[in-house]
């Protein structure tokens, strides 16, 4: 769904560009709210993005909210639940959910490993190694799937959360192995 909010009240703004959590874009608004936080006396800014009329928040000390999507977005997803799913991991790392983003990740190596072939209802590791032994799995890249399997159990099954750079891990392995599986492969 789109919106084209009609925002009310915009000041003119000296241009501040970022990459926009919303919609990808690198834009420079030049409208936007200013405030001035009562305790340090900093600016923060409210600013609509040009390209979807979305708001992005930008402070010193919280960074940009929602912060730029990790990760690249990957073509020739063919299956429409991994494609979700992927965009959702991004999405939630975005969003600073970090446990969220590593227990999506987990998600999609099942959803590949059944995609391509393997029965449902197996063991998660079951579905690791479907991936390695079918070939799914890039020259020495057995220790980004083992790596996503493991980060994944913690996130799902131990009591503490996944910080940032679990996560950047995570889906940096995850990216790197769906480009291998969509856009280079052809098993």
């Amino acid at each position: 769904m789109t919106f084209k909010f009609n925002w009310q009240n915009l000041m003119r703004m000296s241009e501040i560009s970022y990459d926009c959590g919303h919609c990808g874009s690198y834009v420079a608004p030049s409208n936007g709210y200013q405030g001035i936080d009562q305790n340090s006396g900093s600016s923060g800014f409210v600013m609509i993005c040009p390209k979807c009329s979305l708001p992005t928040s930008i402070a010193r000390g919280m960074g940009q909210v929602p912060s730029p999507q990790f990760g690249e977005a990957i073509t020739g997803i063919s299956n429409d639940e991994v494609k979700v799913l992927y965009d959702e991991a991004r999405r939630s790392f975005s969003a600073r959910a970090y446990t969220g983003a590593v227990m999506l990740a987990r998600k999609i190596l099942m959803n590949l490993a059944v995609q391509h072939g393997a029965e449902e209802n197996l063991k998660f590791i079951e579905y690791v190694d479907y991936l390695s032994e079918n070939g799914w799995v890039p020259p020495n890249g057995k220790k980004w799937v083992d790596q996503i399997r493991q980060k994944g159990n913690d996130a799902n099954h131990e009591l503490h959360v996944m910080n940032k750079e679990d996560a950047e891990q995570v889906l940096k392995f995850l990216s790197m192995l769906l480009k291998f599986m969509y856009e280079l492969a052809t098993p």
